[in-house]
């Protein structure tokens, strides 16, 4: 395949799938918070934590990881200022300690962070100012959950970028180059030592995880309630695992996971049911890691035009993507590969977004479900008609009918659930 194509899928491939910690929105606010106390040097008098609506939205539901079961804005300020190491970005607080949860806790008696809504129109924007007597620090966040744009101390500038859209990318806009035929063509040619061992990372973390929260109790326990009411076939672990791991990571379980799109959720949903379907096969190592080169590459060839935070759930679009790696797995063409794709997100695509929280392993479960159908309507060669509701001629027209609502026509929607949830 052209080269710069395969390049680009291998450069994609690197900056999506990294490991991260928690959710990931309450985790880019810890971010900024252990870069901020960084920069101040000393520990802050005061913070203020300026979110977007999407950042809000999505911290709002979810357990802090590392904070002992808290939740909110706050938290999650205060715990990446008090413990968290920003070296390790995603990961940032994977050391912490029971001293600093018991700081966090009386530092949010003190109320010493406050939080503001942000005006910027960016769907993912973060700024954390601190202060200590006459020094100050700031750090502000946009577009992806550990892009720094710009770092003051004092009020002087030590660092900015300029922000641009979220869809600006500095490596020529490669996500541009995706598309569902080069997507199959990578994953039958890729070298594997060019990409084995971020796949193995994903199986390995993500699989973990999902086993924890099959076996403990976190959230709904939707993964649990599932294998306990129906058995443990490949169809039922195929929704139960991602799940699993959902409940896990929504409840606060301090174990990483390898994510997709920025979001751990995806990152579960487009990798767990491939892996369940490769062990129902018993495919070889090789077949798995293809297989997972076209579920990765498609949740971003999904989310391209979406954007990384929406009012559309991004669990449908993984779901989608987790149906492509099977159908590929199955020995599927890119037309039954594409076909999996298009009757997924016909059939479910549109499914809010009202943020991060137990439910969402619910709806992980519903579009695995969803693309299961598809695979089986594809194996019988039957499909849905262009023209009917947003499905259209082809996948890439299909994709972007359905990126066009969900980016444009849902905004309104995402102010609502904004506004339903917490009165902004």
């Amino acid at each position: 395949m052209n080269q710069k194509v395969y390049d680009s899928y291998i450069k994609i491939l690197n900056k999506e799938l990294i490991p991260a910690l928690g959710c990931t929105e309450p985790i880019a606010i810890a971010y900024a918070a252990a870069k901020a106390r960084e920069v101040l040097g000393k520990f802050p008098e005061q913070v203020v934590s300026t979110c977007s609506g999407n950042i809000v939205k999505n911290v709002k539901g979810v357990v802090v990881p590392a904070t002992g079961g808290l939740r909110g804005i706050e938290a999650a300020t205060l715990i990446g200022a008090v413990g968290g190491d920003p070296a390790r970005e995603l990961e940032v607080l994977t050391s912490v300690t029971d001293e600093d949860r018991a700081k966090v806790r009386e530092l949010l008696e003190k109320k010493i962070c406050h939080v503001k809504l942000s005006e910027n129109k960016a769907k993912l924007h973060i700024i954390v100012e601190m202060t200590a007597g006459t020094d100050s620090a700031l750090v502000e966040i946009m577009h992806t959950h550990t892009n720094i744009i710009r770092i003051e101390k004092n009020g002087q500038v030590l660092m900015q970028e300029k922000a641009g859209d979220e869809e600006d990318d500095d490596d020529e806009n490669i996500y541009q180059l995706l598309n569902l035929d080069d997507i199959v063509a990578f994953a039958n040619e890729v070298k594997l030592g060019d990409v084995a061992d971020l796949l193995k990372r994903q199986v390995e973390y993500n699989s973990k995880i999902a086993e924890v929260g099959l076996t403990e109790t976190y959230g709904a326990n939707v993964g649990k309630t599932l294998v306990e009411n129906y058995g443990k076939s490949f169809e039922v672990m195929a929704r139960a695992l991602p799940a699993a791991g959902s409940d896990a990571r929504m409840g606060g379980c301090e174990l990483p996971v390898v994510i997709n799109s920025g979001s751990g959720n995806q990152g579960m949903t487009v990798s767990l049911p491939v892996v369940a379907l490769a062990k129902e096969m018993g495919a070889s190592e090789e077949q798995l890691l293809r297989a997972l080169c076209v579920s990765n590459l498609t949740a971003a060839y999904e989310k391209r035009d979406i954007g990384r935070l929406s009012a559309y759930c991004g669990a449908i679009s993984a779901g989608a993507a987790a149906g492509a790696g099977m159908m590929y797995l199955k020995g599927g063409s890119v037309s039954e590969i594409g076909n999996v794709v298009l009757c997924t997100i016909g059939n479910v695509g549109g499914v809010l977004c009202d943020g991060a929280k137990s439910s969402c392993a619910a709806k992980i479960a519903s579009a695995v479900d969803a693309a299961l159908l598809a695979i089986h309507l594809t194996e019988k060669n039957r499909t849905f008609g262009s023209g009917e509701g947003l499905v259209k001629d082809t996948l890439a027209e299909t994709v972007a009918a359905i990126s066009t609502v969900a980016r444009e026509g849902m905004q309104v929607t995402d102010d609502v659930i904004l506004h339903v949830m917490v009165g902004c």
